[in-house]
């Protein structure tokens, strides 16, 4: 339950939400440095600007903007809001699969899934900016239920089967009949929400504030800070004397652990976070069994590798130069597993699929970051399936 002195500092931030929203880095960066003022003097006014800035921060943790906050892992047993928004989408993209199941000659798709930022916005004047509500500042168990129910209240999915008969000519043809499933995707708007919630004068004013800098809120859906404790530990792991282009290689490949879906024939060359990814696309690369069915838009094993190097390298390198895992491997030299380092490439036979050697495990064994479609996502593994290892000319080593 609130402390009287949350509940109070929260109604503060109400009379100012836009300038906290905006305020959140600076309060931060004075905070540190009153706290540092503080160690080294003592004096009523070193200790009256310190509470000052201490209830500044409650009323901004405690009110919507508090998400901000979130960004990174800041508790024990916490997501960052990237890492929660990757958990819905895979949610959703799993309810999706499971529709597309069936025997159907084809699939057609209407509509989208709600933008994140408006989710987000919702999300957090809904949690946060009820008089009974919870601080959105980390993301907890209970904090991620409850934005993926606000997710699920803005993403409506129905769905039908035509059924149209063919018939035959009479002449030993029977004809067929054709399946065809229909998939619409009605997503709700933040003002729809605003009805749907019965938001209060607070909260309507609170998700305004949000959604006036929606880059912001994008910007949170789709963060490359590295939070994840595993993802975390494998580049504290790395080896001291690694050079400075094949820690960058692992760095950059760890952004998306986690983060991005397995999209069959899914590619990216875009600096940063691409847009297109979580966005319903139909798949039309040949050679998989999705091929035909639409699914959130991500990467493949050989688009996340063209990725990580073309962001390693600010744009000026394409490994394998836009061809699939065997145009990548043929730009690289082939070397012995005791040879591996952090950054070389790791390949299943006939280059089916391609990974990222990105250090070693506490078994001492190597591990391999990559995108996998049996998960469908970004993971970290061992070695099961790699059969052969190779050094990325990039190195010039």
């Amino acid at each position: 339950m609130r402390s009287q002195a949350a509940v109070q500092a929260r109604k503060a931030a109400k009379n100012t939400a836009a300038v906290f929203k905006r305020a959140i880095q600076a309060v931060v960066k004075a905070a540190a440095a009153v706290a540092g003022a503080v160690s080294g003097m003592v004096g009523g006014a070193v200790v009256l600007v310190a509470l000052i800035v201490i209830i500044i921060i409650a009323a901004v943790a405690n009110s919507p903007f508090g998400l901000f906050f979130a960004e990174e892992r800041n508790a024990p047993d916490t997501v960052s809001v990237s890492e929660a928004v990757a958990q819905v989408n895979m949610a959703y993209n799993a309810s999706l699969e499971e529709l597309q199941a069936g025997d159907y000659d084809s699939i057609t798709v209407e509509g989208q899934a709600p933008d994140w930022p408006d989710v987000l916005a919702v999300f957090a004047s809904k949690t946060a900016g009820a008089d009974d509500g919870v601080d959105v500042a980390t993301m907890d168990d209970d904090r991620v239920a409850r934005l993926t129910a606000v997710f699920w209240d803005m993403t409506e999915i129905t769905s039908w089967v035509e059924t149209i008969d063919h018939p035959g000519d009479g002449d030993g043809d029977d004809g067929w009949t054709e399946y065809i499933l229909h998939i619409t995707i009605t997503p709700k708007t933040a003002d729809d929400m605003r009805t749907a919630y019965t938001f209060t004068s607070y909260q309507n004013t609170a998700m305004d504030e949000l959604l006036a800098d929606r880059a912001a809120l994008a910007t949170l859906a789709g963060s490359l800070t590295i939070t994840n404790a595993d993802a975390q530990a494998v580049l504290n792991g790395l080896p001291d004397d690694l050079s400075p282009e094949r820690r960058a290689v692992v760095e950059t490949a760890l952004k998306l652990y986690g983060k991005v879906n397995y999209f069959w024939g899914g590619k990216s060359l875009v600096l940063g976070w691409d847009s297109r990814w979580g966005q319903l696309r139909k798949v039309t690369a040949e050679g998989s069994p999705t091929t035909g069915t639409y699914r959130p838009y991500g990467l493949d094993c050989s688009g996340y590798i063209d990725w990580v190097f073309y962001n390693m390298s600010g744009g000026e390198y394409i490994i394998g130069h836009g061809g699939g895992a065997h145009a990548q491997h043929t730009y690289c030299t082939e070397i012995t597993w005791n040879e591996a380092r952090p950054g070389d490439l790791v390949f299943y036979p006939e280059d089916e699929h391609v990974g990222i050697v990105c250090g070693r495990g506490e078994d001492g064994g190597l591990l391999v970051i990559h995108c996998a479609s049996s998960a469908n996502n970004v993971v970290i593994t061992g070695t099961s399936g790699f059969v052969s290892v190779a050094r990325p000319d990039f190195y010039n080593e």
